[in-house]
């Protein structure tokens, strides 16, 4: 594993998601004060999974030219630029800022934000691999769900104790050492030019998957010579051709037609669709909803369901972490058995009506949750090649932004319709359909990656 590369990229990954949560609550809270509209509100969280849906759609383009680094410093950076404007906007704007350069800014800021998710986990194979790789991710995941613990925990008290604008401050604070994070970052497939003196990819096409052993990762051909930042600023376009529209196009489709083209990679993200359509149920809305009007209590255990949410998907992490050599022989039933654990307590959290039980439940479900989510990722990661797996990721993305809004608004109709508990029963139901299909899908899932490529058609 490449330490000290990892490490950066843990830390601006923290950084920045911690920046997200505060800015977040901090925007929310001042747009609902100065509106006195909840629709004015939903609008933050809705502009940002929009932007970020294209994003991913349009993200092939830039991964194909660029080092990965790079388009996690240019995201990093840009944000930060954009989230400086509006932190000027909102000074001199006072109490009547005009919510529609408040809101075109969110707009860019989660538009670059939509490059992050795909670059940093194509990044986590080139940083680690064998064992290294399913431990990076459960390090990431650990991480990612401490931040989550401690950002809307903490987020809500520091808007209270120093309001919306100040908080916003601390917000930009923690993005610039994102920034300065991200700029230590290597790939270790790019050479020893730091990537803002050469941005551009060396990496090209090729077969070879990453968890191939004995083989050099990054073989084969690539249409488009590496690109310098000399010849970017002068605009030698012998160096770094324009993509004429043609091949644009095939870059935006290249994820899709590898996805459709393995049938160990249908099946993953058929499965990741299923189970994620019934996720959005842990929404803040629903679980609310759950606390008032089937455990009869107040706004108080809200808060105490999600701390005890992401306190077990810490605990969980780490128990994954642990026992990473015994899991990373045993992918495929890890996957299947956290799945299958997470669902059937779903459906007890549902039928449940004791509050304190309520609470253990929740807990429990961090080690199923997280078994079933780092091994999907590290199965995910291991059936590409290093050159292709952004583009699967990106277009993994796109398709995962679009089944939350797909599940927000189907589980809202079930909610008004059905009832809060009948809701989660049929999120666990649907968890439970995936673990089935994987079931019968083993034998796809079990493929390596030439194994599992479709036979063309003649």
């Amino acid at each position: 594993m490449h330490k000290r590369s990892f490490t950066y990229l843990l830390g601006t990954q923290t950084m920045s998601n911690a920046a997200d949560i505060l800015y977040i609550m901090a925007l929310v809270s001042l747009v609902f004060h100065e509106t006195d509209s909840i629709f004015s509100s939903v609008l933050v969280p809705l502009l940002r999974m929009g932007a970020q849906m294209i994003s991913g759609f349009l993200a092939p383009l830039i991964l194909a030219r660029f080092q990965l680094p790079f388009i996690l410093f240019v995201s990093q950076f840009g944000q930060l630029a954009f989230f400086a404007v509006l932190l000027g906007h909102l000074w001199a704007a006072g109490p009547e800022p005009i919510w529609v350069i408040v809101f075109t800014l969110v707009a860019a800021m989660s538009f670059l934000d939509g490059w992050t998710t795909p670059a940093r986990n194509a990044l986590i194979p080139r940083l680690a691999s064998g064992e290294g790789l399913m431990r990076a991710n459960s390090l990431v995941s650990v991480s990612d769900q401490t931040v989550q613990l401690a950002g809307w925990g903490l987020s809500g008290v520091l808007v209270a104790m120093l309001g919306s604008e100040k908080t916003l401050l601390v917000a930009g604070g923690l993005y610039m050492v994102a920034m300065i994070f991200t700029s230590l970052i290597r790939d270790p497939l790019e050479g020893k030019v730091h990537y803002l003196l050469q941005p551009g990819t060396r990496v090209r096409g090729g077969d070879v998957p990453v968890f191939e052993a004995g083989t050099e990762p990054g073989q084969g051909h690539h249409d488009m010579p590496p690109m310098h930042l000399e010849d970017t600023l002068l605009g030698h376009e012998s160096e770094s051709p324009e993509l004429p529209p043609k091949r644009k196009k095939e870059i935006l489709r290249e994820g899709w037609s590898l996805i459709g083209a393995s049938r160990r990679l249908k099946a993953l993200i058929f499965m990741d669709m299923i189970d994620l359509l019934g996720g959005s149920v842990w929404v803040g809305a629903f679980t609310l909803a759950f606390a008032q009007q089937v455990l009869h209590k107040s706004e108080a255990w809200w808060g105490y369901i999600n701390a005890a949410y992401f306190a077990g998907a810490i605990g969980g992490g780490i128990v994954v972490l642990a026992c990473v050599k015994h899991l990373q022989r045993r992918l495929l039933p890890a996957m299947l058995a956290g799945m299958a654990g997470y669902g059937l307590l779903t459906a007890w959290y549902a039928l449940n009506t004791l509050p304190p039980l309520t609470l253990l439940i929740v807990l429990l479900m961090g080690l199923p949750a997280e078994m079933s989510v780092v091994s999907r990722r590290t199965m995910m990661q291991m059936s590409v090649s290093v050159h292709d797996l952004p583009k699967v990721l990106s277009a993994q993305a796109t398709l995962t932004s679009l089944t939350f809004c797909i599940s927000l608004l189907l589980m809202g109709w079930i909610a008004d319709h059905l009832g809060i508990v009948n809701l989660y029963l049929f999120s666990a139901v649907l968890t439970l359909i995936a673990v089935i299909y994987g079931i019968f899908s083993r034998r796809a899932l079990s493929m390596s990656l030439s194994a599992s490529l479709e036979p063309s058609s003649k």
